[in-house]
């Protein structure tokens, strides 16, 4: 277990921003940041990352969360873990008993391989540089290949013994989990004999495939004896499916970010190759097609990609796949074709960087004309031909989603192809419906997949999704679900921000929150939360109130500290200015104005976002799922009440406030008493005929009761007046 003091300042260094730019490419945007989802595959960026709350949500796929929760989601770690990931990412030391066999058994399985593909790369790193056999075979074949010690370090190159055992009598030394070591194919069982393991990489120099957060996720390995498998790979696991990786995209995200381009070769070599002559830029999709997971993955750093090939004729080819993925994907694609007999490894250790750099700057050609002048290059006078390499380059230009620039390419193109601009621009918008359509369908494919990959969760998001069988019988079960949802979600968003002022009994006045008003409320007609979950996080809403006014004093001092600071600069910029009197009376005045604004935006911001920060992170799952949902569905206000209402965003949000809590609170107790009178009408149906007068009277007089209890509730639902006397 993880003591309450560490979790608190793990969760109050990790900063969002830091910790989602480990595998998205942000842009900053006013106060917040936007990307690519890291969560599904998508062209255009839905995913914001929030800086006051440190908070990161994505608009299309509905998730996101503090950076506890992110990594979870994102790492497939349990609430546990993630807070060790972070730990580890900010050096925060974290005292833990040693986890005894049953407790690492109980690991989950994808924390397990991560385990097992780590220790098996980390052997073989060490083994290719502390074992006779490893610098004589494995550490000469590198050298030979031209390969620096400091790319072997950056790209954590190892070599595996070519006993046939030496990984797994290490693993049995070291208590390893062999069956994890299997599992990712770091090692083979015998078929022979059951129970037996050998190294499926004996012999051969190892890469370790690592994802953009730096876990080895599988393992390659280069032949070095001359056998049928040139290279051989991890199998496809929990944690790794090769359509969805990329080698090399741990190293060279931030150099993607910073040139704003990635180069995309075919190999291992060709990466280390490219980035040891200072192309650090480059990814590989290891020999595959490229796949939209692949693609996705990179246009979360860039929009550009360029593709290298050899010039010869499988080069060419190869450089003709996937061209409608990337344009599909809104991509800026060029494609670079090397001289014949070159590939990125040998092209970049016969050229210097500035070389290098400058064949690309000018034989990089932009993909469409380049598949265009290609595929006529082979037509001849064949009419057949012809027509077929139209209808590809027609093709290509259909999935390209932006009209504008589908329009510039057709026009590039009806001049390369000799057809008319009008008849490329037809056959075009024609194939442009059935891309489309394609796309619709695949859609809908990937969604039903999303959905049945969250089948498992513990407790499913149901806000959204009511109407499905599972959440009828939720509903079933909890008939004011709905209404204590809304409830227990505006707490969350203002529950710790002053409501109202109340008068006691005893004459004594004292300001609420709105917890606090909720909870009285409730109480007044002996309500309560009945869905375990929110009245869990109701509870710990209120539970914060203490924890609140010692951090709120603090916090106070501090911003009285600036507040002189901000003072001080403004007075100092004001007096260093040749201003009269009277003009500097009116800088003065509008400086503490100022001052005071921004103050008073800081200290609302502080008690709006307590809640969200010190609940989000938090231990219990109900708990944090309930938060997260509650923060990722807040909408903001219309812009129709903006453009009426020309005040500070605070006065909106307070506004805002005033009117839904109320509303939420009513409107859950005017659907207790449909219920009840729904109730009370079918047992008067039940009773007629067969009970007295006076017992049916009484049901109708109870049951008219409640509809003028109602119709009192409804009167006071669209105007509600907040002042109130507790007894």
């Amino acid at each position: 277990m993880i003591d309450k003091a560490t979790i608190q300042k793990i969760t109050e260094t990790a900063d969002i921003v830091e910790v989602v730019s480990d595998y998205v490419h942000l842009i900053k945007r006013g106060r917040n940041y936007v990307g690519l989802c890291p969560f599904h595959n998508e062209k255009t960026p839905s995913f914001s990352v929030n800086t006051v709350r440190n908070f990161c949500y994505c608009f299309s796929c509905k998730k996101g969360g503090s950076p506890v929760n992110f990594i979870m989601e994102k790492e497939g770690l349990s609430y546990h873990d993630a807070l060790l990931h972070l730990a580890s990412k900010y050096n925060i030391k974290v005292e833990e008993k040693e986890l005894s066999d049953d407790e690492r058994r109980q690991l989950n399985e994808r924390e397990s391989l991560l385990l097992a593909n780590e220790w098996a790369a980390q052997k073989m790193e060490k083994d290719l540089r502390e074992t006779e056999e490893g610098r004589s075979v494995g550490l000469q074949y590198l050298y030979q290949r031209g390969v620096t010690d400091e790319a072997i370090k950056k790209f954590r190159l190892g070599y595996n013994l070519d006993s046939g055992h030496s990984l797994s009598e290490a693993a049995k030394l070291e208590g390893m989990d062999v069956k994890s070591l299997s599992a990712v194919g770091v090692l083979g069982e015998s078929q022979k004999i059951p129970g037996s393991y050998y190294d499926r990489f004996r012999g051969r120099v190892i890469f370790p495939v690592l994802n953009p957060s730096g876990k080895v996720v599988a393992l390659g390995g280069r032949d070095l004896k001359g056998g049928m498998a040139k290279y051989i790979n991890s199998p496809e696991s929990p944690i790794y499916k090769k359509s969805n990786e990329l080698y090399g995209i741990y190293q060279a995200k931030s150099e993607i970010a910073k040139q704003d381009n990635c180069f995309l070769v075919e190999g291992y070599m060709d990466v280390i190759g490219m980035w040891q002559s200072g192309m650090e830029n480059v990814v590989a999709s290891s020999g595959t097609a490229l796949t939209d997971g692949q693609i996705a993955l990179i246009h979360r750093f860039t929009n550009n990609i360029t593709l290298i090939y050899d010039g010869d004729a499988a080069g060419i080819k190869a450089s003709l796949r996937g061209i409608d993925m990337l344009l599909a994907h809104k991509m800026n694609v060029k494609v670079l074709l090397l001289p014949d007999g070159h590939d990125p490894d040998s092209f970049a250790r016969e050229h210097t960087p500035e070389q290098f750099r400058e064949y690309v700057k000018k034989h990089a050609t932009d993909i469409i004309r380049f598949k265009a002048q290609v595929l006529l290059k082979d037509v001849g006078n064949d009419p057949q031909k012809r027509v077929m390499a139209i209808e590809s380059v027609v093709n290509s230009l259909a999935h390209i989603p932006d009209k504008v620039k589908r329009n510039v390419y057709i026009q590039e193109c009806s001049r390369i192809l000799g057809v008319r601009e009008e008849v490329i621009e037809g056959a075009v918008e024609k194939s442009r419906g059935d891309v489309v359509e394609r796309q619709r369908r695949q859609r809908e494919v990937n969604q039903v997949d999303l959905m049945g990959q969250n089948e498992n969760n513990p407790q499913p998001d149901l806000s959204k999704q009511l109407s499905t069988s599972r959440g009828r019988e939720i509903v079933e079960m909890y008939p004011y679900y709905p209404f204590e949802r809304t409830v227990v979600f505006h707490c969350v968003r203002y529950g710790i921000l002053d409501f109202c002022e109340v008068e006691f009994d005893d004459g004594s006045h004292d300001m609420i929150n709105v917890a606090e008003f909720v909870a009285e409320e409730l109480q007044v007609d002996s309500i309560w939360f009945t869905f375990p979950a929110f009245a869990k996080t109701f509870n710990r809403i209120l539970d914060l109130k203490e924890d609140f006014i010692t951090e709120n004093v603090a916090f106070l001092e501090n911003l009285e500290e600036r507040k002189k600071e901000m003072l001080k600069n403004g007075y100092d910029e004001i007096a260093s200015k040749d201003l009269n009197i009277e003009e500097i009376r009116r800088a003065e005045r509008l400086l503490e104005e100022k001052v005071n604004e921004e103050l008073a935006k800081l200290r609302f911001e502080f008690a709006r976002y307590f809640i969200e920060q010190k609940l989000s992170s938090h231990h219990d799952d109900d708990v944090r799922r309930t938060v997260n949902e509650a923060i990722n569905e807040e909408q903001p206000l219309s812009n129709i009440y903006i453009r009426n209402n020309p005040v500070s965003e605070r006065k909106m949000e307070l506004d805002r406030m005033k009117v839904l809590v109320p509303r939420g609170v009513l409107e859950w107790k005017n659907e207790m008493l449909n219920q009840m009178i729904r109730a009370k009408m079918k047992q008067l149906d039940s009773m007629l005929g067969r009970s007295t007068q006076e017992e049916e009277q009484k049901i109708l007089m109870e049951t008219q009761a409640l509809m003028e209890k109602r119709g009192q509730l409804g009167k006071v639902m669209g105007d509600r007046t907040i002042g109130k006397k507790i007894k």
